[in-house]
C-alpha cells in the first residue's frame, strides 16, 4: 500500500530540506515523527505536514479498497526535495546598479509504504 504526498512551492531552499529528509528516510513513521519533533531545523514543519498528509493518504486508500493499515507498520520509503520555481528579485546597490536576489522554493515528495 504505497501512498505519497507532494508539497509544492515551499518557501525554503532544497538543500536545507534535504538535511532533514536524510534523517527520516527509511525510518518508521512514528520514529520519523519523533525525530521531526525534537529537531531544531525550520524545515521540520513543512516536512512533518507532508508526512502527515502521506499517512492520511495511505489510510484513505486502504479504506477505499477495504483493507486495514496500521500506522505503526508504515515506513518512509522515499523522501526527496526537488527545486521548485525561483522568485527573482533585485536589490538596489551603489552607483545605480542592482544585485539579483534569488529566493528558492522546494517541491517536497514523501512516499510511505508498509514494512516488508
Amino acid at each position: 500500500m504505497k501512498a505519497r504526498a507532494i508539497a509544492r512551492n515551499v518557501g525554503m531552499s532544497p538543500r536545507k530540506m534535504r538535511m532533514v529528509l536524510d534523517l527520516i528516510r527509511g525510518r518508521g513513521v512514528n520514529e520519523a515523527y519523533s525525530i521531526l519533533k525534537f529537531s531544531k531545523k525550520a524545515a521540520t514543519r513543512p516536512i512533518e505536514k507532508t508526512l502527515r498528509s502521506a499517512v492520511a493518504n495511505a489510510t484513505q486508500a486502504a479504506d477505499a479498497t477495504g483493507q486495514f493499515v496500521d500506522v505503526d507498520e508504515l515506513v518512509v520509503r522515499e523522501a526527496y526535495a526537488n527545486e521548485g520555481p525561483r522568485l527573482k528579485r533585485f536589490s538596489p546597490r551603489a552607483m545605480g546598479r542592482a544585485t539579483p536576489i534569488i529566493k528558492r522554493t522546494t517541491e517536497l515528495t514523501i512516499v510511505v509504504d508498509r514494512k516488508e
